[in-house]
């Protein structure tokens, strides 16, 4: 067996052990399925066997080939003679294996829907798990659209081939090797004319299945880019309209839509020729034997009841082989989901340190020589380094690029630091050895861009501290100046935000994030240029209104307003990547460098604003 043999063989048993661990919960339901599905399969076997024997030694005049324990019943009832007379006796037996048959196909289709529904259930809760534990920057370098993609699309793959194809392999089986054993004991030559088809279906369904792979993940992966640019559209419907990209979205959407079409149109004529061969096949193998079938009878060769029941059993065949040959394509898909919800469930999840921390916030923040880069080779900042003193505002200045919301990422372990890139503590004790949501649930964020759930204005602020008190949500409403805002509204804080937030302005939804900070009281607090959005005058308010409620908690301003930073008692000033300035607000005006321009530009800016 060659490397490639080996590497295919080794993905499939790692897909055979993920299945395996999924099947958890609704193994019992499939397991009464395939027995119930065994017994269909003899009722199956059955019919074609009681039909000849009627036929060849009831109403004809063969000697009757039966086990004992069949030939005693017969004999019972007065021997062939009086079954003769009383045929319905045939007929109600008939009758009887078809209401077992009904119920054994009722008990197979119950236990099967029910596991797979059971099925489905357990692999989204168990991708949503453990998506839910990747790092932020798994999700930074996978689209959004494509992960949904995988956890709907594929999951249903699964749920579909489990439930509808796995499970028929034990019936299958048991129907082709039960058909040709009775076809072999009732005519060898025939037999081998009906087992002819079997290795040339099974070879035919080989030969398409890699073919049938590679398109199969082509579609799929085409399917999770047209969910991505659906998605970010309908996210991002807002802007499109403001900036009239309709068409240009439209036609963006329109060509990998006929990209996806076209792959699912090579796969179909793909599928098309691998079920018309199938097809081809089956028809020849029961032509064959009714034509030499017929041929055998009339010789004497064969007995009428034979031929029915030989014709009986290539019907019977042809229907496990054609599901065999179909089992092995869906295997093909079905293989290609497993691997992509392998990518997510073998992708690591964040763990924290055995003996992690869970330390007191309330101290110094420091950052030692510390180097950054998303990408090798290219650095956010290098060997950069201050100390946040406990209980003080620190604000940071910096364009576009400089790495000042990577410097939060950093401190709130959205993004790991390599140990030989320099170290972050808390009180003496580095970010890497505290428990991540300890740090977490100490470090309040309001980012730029806010995130708003599909929910009320009030469990959107209420998110982090949801048994808070309503004085202490109103509290924390004036603070951020967002009472006005829920005033105005006619069902206030029970008020609908919608999707993302759309149906509020930029700046009412940084307040509305402001104030959901504030009712997590955190020791330490980060504005991420949270106030990019509001008006200089609110921006005033609100900055006043916080300095009185930060009380001892240690508080960090990013903007690029500096208005915004004066309050801070220290400022550091980021240029590609270095700090170039460091100081409160008057020894930076003092210093005459990058901020003092920066100042200067944004006070006449103000100035020219006022006298329009």
């Amino acid at each position: 067996m060659d490397e490639r043999e080996n590497k295919e063989r080794g993905s499939t048993l790692k897909r055979a052990r993920l299945l395996w661990g999924l099947l958890f919960g609704s193994k019992r339901f499939f397991v009464v399925s395939i027995a119930a599905s065994f017994l269909v399969a003899a009722c199956d076997m059955l019919l074609p066997q009681i039909i000849r024997a009627t036929i060849d030694s009831i109403i004809g005049d063969k000697e009757l080939e039966a086990p004992a324990i069949l030939t005693s019943l017969i004999d019972r009832v007065g021997g062939l003679d009086a079954l003769a007379q009383k045929i319905w006796l045939i007929a109600a037996l008939i009758i009887a294996i078809g209401a077992l048959q009904a119920l054994f196909r009722y008990l197979t289709i119950t236990n099967n829907t029910r596991g797979g529904e059971i099925l489905l259930k357990s692999m989204r809760d168990r991708l949503f798990s453990h998506i839910q534990r990747l790092p932020y920057s798994w999700h930074m370098k996978n689209q959004t659209g494509d992960i949904i993609q995988r956890c709907t699309s594929d999951v249903d793959v699964i749920k579909n081939f489990v439930s509808e194809q796995l499970t028929s392999v034990f019936r299958i089986t048991i129907l082709i090797v039960f058909s040709l054993f009775c076809m072999f004991a009732m005519d060898l030559r025939l037999a081998l004319i009906a087992a002819l088809s079997v290795p040339v279906i099974v070879g035919c369904s080989a030969y398409f299945y890699s073919n049938m792979r590679k398109s199969f993940l082509a579609c799929d992966e085409n399917e999770g880019v047209l969910s991505t640019i659906a998605q970010e559209n309908l996210t991002g419907v807002r802007v499109v309209r403001a900036f009239g990209r309709e068409i240009f979205e439209k036609e963006r959407f329109e060509r990998q839509n006929k990209i996806y079409t076209d792959a699912w149109l090579k796969l179909c004529r793909l599928l098309t020729a691998f079920w018309s061969s199938g097809d081809l096949l089956s028809g020849l193998q029961v032509g064959l034997v009714f034509i030499f079938g017929t041929v055998f009878c009339v010789r004497g060769t064969l007995t009428e009841g034979e031929l029915l029941a030989f014709i009986s059993y290539s019907y019977i065949l042809m229907w496990p082989v054609r599901r065999l040959g179909r089992m092995i394509a869906e295997m093909s898909k079905a293989g290609v989901s497993i691997d992509r919800i392998a990518y997510i469930l073998d992708s690591e999840q964040e763990a924290d340190k055995p003996g992690a921390l869970c330390p007191d916030m309330r101290a110094d923040i420091e950052f030692s020589q510390v180097t950054f880069a998303y990408e090798e080779g290219k650095e956010v900042f290098s060997e950069v380094s201050f100390k946040i003193p406990k209980g003080t505002v620190f604000g940071i200045l910096g364009g576009t690029g400089s790495g000042k919301s990577t410097l939060v990422h950093l401190l709130c372990r959205l993004y790991d630091l390599p140990p030989e890139n320099g170290k972050i503590t808390i009180g003496g004790v580095d970010i890497a050895d505290i428990k991540a949501s300890w740090l977490r649930k100490n470090i309040g964020i309001v980012l730029q861009e806010p995130f708003l759930f599909s929910r009320t204005l009030g469990e959107n602020v209420k998110i982090a501290a949801s048994y808070c008190t309503d004085q202490q949500l109103e509290e924390a409403a004036v603070t951020a100046c967002l009472d006005s805002t829920v005033r105005g509204f006619s069902q206030g804080w029970d008020t609908l935000v919608g999707e993302r937030g759309v149906t509020l302005s930029g700046g009412q939804k940084q307040r509305a994030a402001i104030a959901r900070m504030l009712m997590q009281n955190s020791p330490i607090m980060i504005l991420d240029d949270s106030l990019s959005a509001v008006d200089t005058e609110t921006d005033e308010k609100i900055r006043n209104a916080l300095k009185k409620h930060f009380g001892d908690a240690t508080v960090i301003l990013i903007s690029h307003r500096i208005t915004t930073l004066m309050m801070a008692d220290n400022i550091i000033v980021l240029d590609r990547g270095r700090i170039v300035e460091s100081g409160n607000h008057s020894r930076l005006i003092e210093k005459n460098g990058i901020y003092k321009k920066i100042y200067d530009l944004q006070m006449k800016m103000e100035e020219a604003e006022t006298n329009v």
